[in-house]
């Protein structure tokens, strides 16, 4: 049985409950690829098994437990403790400490924000939530840019599997550029932000 074959049954299973289960696992485990989850709900609910709003929310609530989760294990432990945990045991969940170190420093050069567009990009949603906790983000504002953020990406890929799931071939199109649009509209508001704080930085050292 490969991965697809694996999510549908778990699908078929336990529904709602199953979705929500499997992108728990997605937020925690990268191996375990939301673009084929939500996808796959999405076509479900095309055939009437499912419907369609119940996928998305089912799906949200599953990313954002896990969110939550990963977010207190950075807010309790300190920092050395975390890296020391990752270096032990990351490698059962593809991660090095690397990633969570370069995940911390986008975190605190590029701000909050940073929540927003890593819950749609792969990987980094997996990250992120670590050093938002490590670097004490109110959980409030977390969680909120974390629902935005999350909402908007299982939305789109719920709706790509109920639209186009009998093709595979344009799925897979979609897929393959819909990363490069998010990773550059993110890029784009990153760079207006340096802009603005290098602006701001300049206009209080003429004010002195």
């Amino acid at each position: 049985m490969n991965l697809t074959e694996w999510i549908l049954t778990i699908m078929q299973q336990l529904g709602y409950l199953g979705i929500a289960f499997l992108m728990f696992l997605d937020n925690v485990f990268p191996p375990i690829p939301s673009e084929i989850i939500m996808p796959s709900a999405g076509y479900t609910a095309s055939q009437g098994q499912l419907l369609l709003t119940g996928v998305i929310i089912a799906g949200s609530i599953g990313s954002l437990i896990a969110a939550a989760v990963l977010y207190w294990v950075g807010y309790k432990f300190n920092n050395e403790h975390i890296f020391r945990c990752v270096d032990k045991y990351g490698k059962y969940l593809f991660i090095k400490t690397e990633d969570v170190k370069t995940a911390l420093a986008w975190f605190e050069q590029y701000g909050h924000r940073i929540v927003f567009f890593g819950r749609m990009i792969p990987a980094v949603r997996s990250l992120i939530s670590i050093p938002a906790g490590m670097s004490r983000m109110p959980f409030w504002k977390f969680m909120l840019y974390s629902a935005l953020g999350t909402i908007i990406w299982t939305t789109f890929l719920a709706c790509v599997g109920y639209y186009f799931g009998e093709n595979q071939a344009l799925m897979h199109e979609i897929f393959s550029r819909v990363g490069y649009v998010i990773i550059a509209i993110a890029i784009m508001i990153i760079l207006w932000i340096l802009y603005r704080r290098q602006q701001r930085k300049k206009a209080a050292s003429q004010q002195k």
